[in-house]
């Protein structure tokens, strides 16, 4: 038994141990940037945090639609006027 606290005692090796306490600059209860961001700019419209993260919600999918848009349908099969089809020779 006193083997298990002469181990646990570090008083008698020399080595000490400090702890540091580094206060956090984001706790758990505080509201992100982006929120408090969509909030001062929404011009009123937006009064507390579960609207601004339903703006933001909605935002990304809005977002997300017009990509896959861009990326899926926004090209067209039609040559536009200015090309000319690979199988057509043009001299110059």
């Amino acid at each position: 038994m006193e083997q298990e606290n002469e181990n646990n005692d570090n008083s008698g090796t020399g080595v000490q141990f400090k702890e540091y306490r580094v206060p956090r600059s984001y706790s758990s209860s505080e509201t992100p940037k982006i929120v408090q961001w969509v909030i001062k700019y929404s011009g009123g419209l937006i009064k507390d945090n579960r609207q601004a993260n339903y703006v933001l919600l909605g935002f990304v999918v809005l977002v997300i639609i017009i990509s896959l848009f861009l990326f899926f349908g926004g090209g067209s099969s039609q040559p536009t006027s200015g090309t000319v089809p690979p199988d057509q020779f043009v001299p110059q």
